[in-house]
């Protein structure tokens, strides 16, 4: 058993929620368990699952060039297979309290609790899936296989999307135990809870697209049901015993610990290089130098000529992603919008260019653009193109810039075989993959010790069962 994370809200120090990775750790008793309130796998699961978010988005965010290295070389840059075990190991502990939670859930009558549970599962396992592929889950979280087998990918996506409609139906109906403010996403409001589940339905149906398995007009109908603004979104708040991952990223990178360093191909797609207005919220995600300019640094190739701090652009203390007490992004109203655009392109145009419009707008808000600026991008000839010409290049664009630091960009930029204008392979490239962007995550290190016989033997560029 491993004894996990005590979490602080405020000055209240809550307590710890247990989590068996029996997969992982096999020399501890497994009979000897320490058992947890539901409240307590509440509050760990809710929490945990944002930083999940963020830790999946550190490492993704150099695929899609949103960020990029100051050396050359480096190993997040050009692609080189690291080892993630402690990804692999955060994601699984939250799914093992998951599976505690859902158990104590149907044995209490609380079924709020068990459709959220299912919820967070979906998401959880789906964000593993999505970069892993195949993983353990019909054996993982029981003590019957100490090397766990591996389910298929395309198998667990069904699992997936079964998870959030059990979901929808358990938090639609009664429960014996209400939700409170063990709830870190949404203080128990069931009504968000459900619109969540249904947003999250439409993105993992997307994934889909390309594949026999998916249905448009399922996934409409889910996205119907979910968000309705910005004050919907899915986020976890931060507090002052506890800053925002990206605001830590940031004040490192003041004092010379650096990271945060934005690529130039983020750079030039909102300055005006790549498209042909600039972005007015490009001040509001990063910062200048110390020259007062937009510099970014090429992916793979370092800062170059710019050895000193400040010559070239950085994520700054004190923005919408990087404030102390800034949330953690896990599902929002903009994304939603952009999903509803993709999905409706083909079928119903006058809906897709609705949408893509308002994904903007939902953005700007979000990050505060003035009203006079925010009216004249959308008005800008080439945002404003019209639902007979909007295609998919200029929706996956704008839903690039709206997910910012995201691990959900790395879904997209997949199925769309990065075809991101001017997105470049990086300088360096790790030379196995001969030319071509990653497609997956190496299996890390200590699954491959503990779980070798069961570990699928793949390269960075075989692809996920959807990624076709």
């Amino acid at each position: 058993m491993k004894s996990i994370y005590n979490l602080i809200l405020g000055a209240l120090l809550l307590f710890g929620a247990s989590a068996c990775e029996n997969f992982l750790d096999v020399n501890e008793n497994p009979n000897n368990p320490q058992d947890a309130p539901i409240s307590g796998l509440m509050t760990n699961a809710t929490y945990e699952t944002a930083l999940n978010v963020q830790r999946i988005g550190s490492i993704t965010s150099n695929y899609v060039q949103y960020l990029a290295s100051p050396n050359p070389a480096s190993s997040s840059d050009v692609m080189d297979p690291l080892n993630y075990s402690g990804t692999w190991f955060n994601l699984y502990n939250v799914m093992t309290d998951l599976t505690d939670l859902i158990s104590k859930a149907e044995e209490s009558d609380a079924g709020h609790y068990l459709g959220a549970g299912q919820v967070l599962m979906a998401l959880n396992l789906g964000m593993t899936v999505d970069i892993f592929g195949d993983v353990p889950y019909s054996e993982g979280f029981d003590f019957s296989a100490v090397t766990p087998t591996y389910d298929d990918d395309e198998q667990l996506y069904g699992e997936i999307l079964s998870l959030l409609d059990r979901g929808i139906q358990n938090l639609s109906g009664p429960t014996a135990i209400s939700i409170g403010d063990d709830d870190f996403i949404f203080q128990g409001d069931v009504d968000s809870w459900l619109k969540f589940a249904n947003m999250l339905k439409g993105r993992f149906m997307l994934h889909t697209k390309d594949t026999g398995s998916y249905n448009e007009t399922e996934l409409l109908s889910a996205l119907d049901n979910g968000f309705s603004g910005n004050e919907d979104d899915a986020a976890v708040a931060f507090f002052d015993q506890r800053f925002n991952p990206w605001a830590q990223v940031a004040i490192n990178n003041e004092n010379l610990l650096l990271g945060g360093w934005i690529s130039t191909q983020f750079v030039e797609a909102l300055d005006g290089t790549s498209y042909p207005t600039v972005d007015p919220r490009l001040p509001l995600m990063i910062g200048t130098t110390d020259d007062g300019e937009f510099i970014g640094v090429p992916n793979g190739a370092g800062r170059g000529d710019a050895p000193e701090q400040g010559a070239r652009s950085t994520l700054i203390p004190g923005q919408f992603y990087t404030s102390e007490l800034s949330p953690l992004l896990i599902a929002t109203y903009a994304e939603q919008k952009f999903i509803e655009a993709e999905a409706a392109l083909m079928s119903d145009p006058n809906r897709a260019y609705a949408a893509y419009l308002e994904g903007i707008e939902a953005h700007m808000d979000m990050l505060e653009v003035a009203e006079s600026e925010k009216e004249a991008y959308l008005s800008d000839p080439s945002v404003s193109v019209g639902a007979g010409s909007l295609t998919l290049d200029a929706i996956l664009k704008e839903k690039w810039v709206a997910l910012f630091l995201h691990p959900e960009t790395w879904n997209d930029a997949r199925r769309f075989d990065y075809g991101y204008k001017d997105m470049t392979l990086p300088a360096n490239l790790n030379s196995n993959l001969n030319n071509q962007f990653i497609r997956r995550l190496a299996y890390p290190d200590n699954e491959v010790s503990r779980n070798g016989e069961n570990v699928p033997d793949v390269t960075l560029l075989d692809r996920i069962w959807w990624d076709q």
